[in-house]
């Protein structure tokens, strides 16, 4: 291992800046070792004493040359946040209850939850498009921090600057924001949140100031599960929440798949668009939806139909202009025994009614065999 100086010395060798800076970033660590084959993690230089901000580290004994920076949410908001509105959208479910708390512009968290693909986010982005409010919309993950959610030091051409997160800005703007598949972040990071879904000012450290949110800021949450965790195992990667964060949404709302009457709607203005109009595959594919769904209630079977497959069947059927293909195609993803039963009972439900033992509103869930 070479020394701590002649460490930095290669260090200053690869990346001349780091001289004048006296900063150095986790990646050009990284890259260094890699070239000259250097093994052994320089810990005496990356650990929280020598840390400036994220991924970034002072060199020790060096005279930092920089300039703090603070990057901070424009007065207004910017008008290309407001989502574009879709002209094929059919509003239902709990569309109305979003679209009064965005037109109120009052903070109210709101917590939505429901089975994947039903357009619980295109829900809220629908509700903002419709009255012309701006949204934020992050989408969590086990890594995501509060780094970047509230906001963080990085360096900018030689410049420690402090850049504030999308919450933050949300706040300054008095936007919505929607932290979409919330039960996939870790539990100890939301706590971050905890005073601003109070409806709080919050305290940034980073440059002492208290932030008040200003007006039409609130906060709306996405989620497949209500932060219990997936016992069934169909949403890996979503966690338990902490109740104490959960108490703090205002409201909960489910949201279920629309009925057949709506998704029926929503598969034919589809079309309309892609000009691949066909009432009667319509009609057969969201009758087949809801067999599936009625079937995995009870039980009989492990996966589902979700909206958001019939788009996919729809947008594969205007490209390639074969009904059957475009199911084939969109059903692929499951394993080979539900891939043939979901394939068996769509055969059956576009057979003619007189061709059929029962209406196909009336499929059993022992119709779908495996």
């Amino acid at each position: 291992m070479k020394t701590d100086n002649t460490f930095i010395e290669t260090l200053v060798a690869e990346f001349p800046d780091i001289q004048t800076t006296g900063v150095v970033s986790r990646t050009q660590i990284q890259e260094t070792m890699t070239k000259h084959n250097i093994t052994k993690w320089p810990s005496w230089l990356v650990h929280n004493a020598n840390r400036v901000g994220r991924g970034l580290y002072a060199i020790p004994g060096a005279n930092v040359k920089h300039e703090e920076k603070v990057v901070t949410a424009p007065k207004q908001a910017d008008p290309s946040l407001v989502p574009d509105s879709d002209p094929n959208y059919v509003p239902f479910g709990n569309f109305k209850d979003i679209d009064l708390i965005v037109k109120s512009r009052e903070f109210y968290p709101a917590y939505i939850s429901g089975p994947t693909g039903n357009g619980k986010s295109m829900m809220i982005e629908q509700a903002c498009a419709r009255n012309k409010r701006p949204l934020i919309r992050v989408n969590l993950n086990m890594m995501t921090d509060e780094d970047q959610l509230i906001g963080s030091k990085t360096l900018v051409d030689g410049n420690v600057e402090i850049v504030e997160g999308p919450v933050l800005i949300a706040m300054r703007s008095g936007i919505p924001v929607l932290l979409d598949e919330i039960d996939a972040g870790a539990a100890n990071t939301l706590l971050c949140l905890q005073p601003i879904l109070e409806g709080k000012p919050y305290y940034f450290k980073l440059k002492n100031e208290l932030i008040y949110p200003a007006k039409g800021f609130t906060i709306f949450a996405t989620a497949n599960t209500k932060g219990k965790g997936s016992d069934d195992g169909r949403y890996i990667g979503t966690n338990v929440l902490n109740e104490a964060f959960l108490e703090r949404f205002a409201v909960t709302f489910n949201q279920e798949y629309p009925s057949q009457t709506v998704e029926k709607k929503i598969v034919m203005n589809l079309m309309s668009s892609l000009n691949c109009e066909d009432e009667e595959f319509a009609s057969t594919l969201v009758k087949w939806a809801d067999a599936i769904r009625r079937t995995f209630a009870d039980g009989g079977v492990d996966e589902t139909i979700t909206t958001r497959r019939l788009v996919h069947i729809i947008r594969a059927f205007s490209i390639f202009k074969d009904k059957k293909k475009a199911v084939e195609l969109c059903i692929n993803r499951f394993d080979d025994v539900t891939r043939i039963a979901f394939g068996d009972l769509f055969e059956k439900v576009s057979k003619p009614e007189s061709e059929q033992v029962a209406p196909v509103q009336e499929v059993k869930p022992e119709e779908i065999s495996f």
